[in-house]
């Protein structure tokens, strides 16, 4: 197997025991009752997106729907290394430091609160923003051309899904969350 592709699959199998954790934290919503809990396709399809390019991504591992490896694009399968590895690992800091607030759903819990500090300091989205760069880093390290497009078609779910949760945060916090908004940026620090 690639060096490249046995890095990223170490680094698959140690964010995986994080990413479970998150998981059974992101299940709750399921069976702890809620304030608000929207009923939208945005619930299931940014998940089920996520899963097929995890899934896709494994294959590419293998060589399965990618490019041909050669030295020419080394470099550029390296700088996509680095992000995939870096952005994972931002994606795990970003859930953790939601705490008892993740979910894996657009939710308002009974207790929930407005996570400010860390990565949510200048972001308000920083899992959703790293979700795409893992994947399009992803796509650029194994150089899969099933990961790409997966990755791109991400970007509107994910989006429209972070619009979703900023009306949500806006109603159930009307006093903290127009001055967070103000002070940090959508998916980039100071924009949006």
């Amino acid at each position: 197997m690639d060096p490249v592709n046995i890095i990223i699959g170490i680094n698959i199998v140690a964010t995986f025991g994080a990413n479970i954790s998150g998981a059974k934290q992101g299940f709750k919503s399921a069976i702890t009752k809620v304030k608000e809990k929207p009923k939208t396709y945005l619930q299931k399809i940014s998940p089920i997106l996520a899963t097929l390019s995890l899934v896709a991504l494994i294959l590419a591992l293998f060589q399965i729907g990618t490019l041909v490896y050669d030295d020419a694009r080394l470099p550029l399968r390296a700088i996509g290394l680095l992000l995939y590895v870096l952005f994972s690992w931002i994606q795990i800091w970003a859930y953790k430091s939601l705490g008892s607030n993740y979910s894996q759903d657009v939710v308002i819990f009974q207790k929930h609160e407005l996570v400010t500090k860390g990565i949510y300091g200048v972001i308000r989205h920083p899992h959703y923003l790293s979700q795409i760069l893992v994947d399009a880093s992803a796509a650029l390290a194994t150089m899969s051309y099933i990961v790409a497009p997966l990755a791109l078609l991400q970007i509107p779910f994910l989006f429209l899904r972070a619009k979703q949760e900023e009306t949500l945060l806006q109603k159930h916090f009307p006093d903290t969350f127009p001055a967070y908004k103000k002070k940090t940026g959508f998916f980039l620090p100071f924009i949006g």
